[in-house]
C-alpha cells in the first residue's frame, strides 16, 4: 500500500478542495469528501463538480499506482452519472481498474453517501505517459 498523505500531496487541487485519500493500492483506492456548505449548490446540495473532483482524483491515483516505473498519467475522458443528491455527511469514493493497457488505463469509481447509497459512478480513461 502507498502512503495516502504522500499521494494526495501530488494533487494540490484535490487537496485544496478537501479530498482525503483513505487507502490506496493498484487494485483499489478509497477516499472521501465531507459535505460542507462551501462545496454546495442551491439548497445545500453538494455540487456535482465537487463529486466529479472526488471521483477524478481517486480514479487518477488508482491509474497511477499501476503504471510502470517513471510513467505518469493524465485523464483523457471522463463520464459521470449522478444519481442522488448529497445534503450532508460524507461521500466515499472507491476506484478500481477496469483495464490496464500499454497506452491507457480505464478506471471506474463509485461514490456512495454516508448510508452506503450510490451517489454517482464515474468511468475515466487515463493516458499512460512515458518519458521519451
Amino acid at each position: 500500500m502507498s502512503d495516502p498523505v504522500d499521494l494526495i500531496a501530488l494533487m494540490p487541487f484535490a487537496e485544496a478542495t478537501g479530498v482525503v485519500l483513505d487507502s490506496a493500492d493498484a487494485d483499489r483506492v478509497v477516499g472521501h469528501l465531507d459535505w460542507a456548505q462551501s462545496r454546495c449548490t442551491a439548497g445545500g446540495v453538494l455540487h456535482g463538480g465537487a463529486l466529479m473532483t472526488l471521483a477524478d482524483s481517486i480514479g487518477a491515483v488508482c491509474a497511477f499506482l499501476g503504471l510502470p516505473p517513471g510513467a505518469t498519467t493524465a485523464t483523457t475522458t471522463s463520464s459521470t452519472q449522478l444519481m442522488r443528491g448529497v445534503s450532508g455527511g460524507t461521500v466515499t469514493a472507491t476506484a478500481r481498474p477496469l483495464h490496464r493497457g500499454r497506452t491507457q488505463v480505464v478506471v471506474q469509481t463509485e461514490l456512495c453517501d454516508t448510508d452506503g447509497r450510490l451517489v454517482a459512478v464515474t468511468t475515466q480513461t487515463q493516458a499512460v505517459l512515458t518519458a521519451s
